[in-house]
């Protein structure tokens, strides 16, 4: 269980994904964009569109374990997003709605209370999938694909 303190360190993360992403993103070219660091992985351009499919579907997923008593949290095909959904187009608007997206759930999550981090459904893929657990996956989200931006971009 999360305590007040880590989860207090865990949201302040949380704010801070939107910016590091756009850190990341700012001023690649669109060769840096388009560039393939291997075979098997994704192109900054496309880690981008990935990011704003993901920030919406996170942002469902809190309002349904709060709203919703026992929910199923459904995963989904990650790369059948990547190939079917345009992950080619522009990024701006992708940048935007992630920056949107996770500023309103910012919002959301400082009027949460205890009881409410303690809701719980289940992930088809993870199981048991509390607002704690769900804080914790999406915190680290941002980060880890920021990281994962300046590999693509510059090609390593």
């Amino acid at each position: 269980m999360t305590t007040t303190v880590d989860r207090s360190t865990l949201l302040d993360r949380y704010k801070e994904g939107a910016a590091a992403i756009a850190a990341a993103a700012d001023g690649l070219s669109d060769e840096e964009l388009d560039r393939r660091p291997g075979p098997d992985e994704w192109t900054a351009r496309e880690v981008i569109h990935h990011l704003a499919d993901a920030e919406v579907r996170s942002a469902i997923r809190l309002r349904q374990l709060l709203a919703e008593d026992a929910p199923v949290i459904e995963g989904y095909d990650e790369g059948l997003y990547a190939r079917v959904l345009h992950y080619d187009r522009p990024v701006a608007a992708s940048l935007a709605l992630l920056h949107a997206v996770r500023a309103s759930t910012a919002e959301l999550l400082d009027c949460l209370t205890d009881a409410d981090f303690a809701r719980a459904g289940t992930h088809t893929e993870l199981g048991p999938y509390s607002v704690d657990t769900w804080l914790e996956v999406y915190v680290a989200h941002a980060h880890d694909h920021a990281d994962q931006l300046r590999r693509a971009a510059s090609g390593s």
